[in-house]
């Protein structure tokens, strides 16, 4: 499992963050979508039907500094989100922004977990 950062990134890519390798090309990915801010490609563990992470070129560590350095970007992570699902015609879904081990995360680079293709259950767990 990595380990969480500490402190802000700065939105330079990580050389040992695998998220930016996806960016940069260096490790394969199945990408759905892609605008000149975010990259959207199927989760290879998914947990649903239709499971896209949708993430941010640039890095920062999770959604809430990514909110804070760049908000318009954190907003075209949400955007893409919802053209992914249009895309895959899911009528329902749901977004997931993990924050820290505890909730999740894995991978220390802000990014959307979009679900969906079957039911979600409440409170998810």
């Amino acid at each position: 499992m990595a380990q969480e950062p500490q402190g802000q990134d700065g939105g330079a890519p990580q050389d040992d963050c695998l998220f930016c390798k996806i960016v940069g090309g260096k490790i394969p990915a199945t990408v759905v979508r892609e605008t000149d801010t975010t990259l959207a490609f199927r989760d290879i563990n998914p947990q649903a039907p239709t499971h896209v992470l949708v993430i941010p070129k640039v890095h920062h560590p999770d959604a809430a500094s990514l909110a804070a350095a760049e908000p318009a970007i954190l907003a075209d992570v949400v955007r893409e989100a919802g053209e992914v699902a249009a895309e895959e015609k899911l009528d329902s879904y749901r977004i997931v922004f993990n924050t820290g081990s505890g909730a999740g995360q894995t991978v220390f680079h802000a990014h959307a977990h979009l679900l969906g293709g079957r039911g979600m259950q409440w409170p998810p767990g």
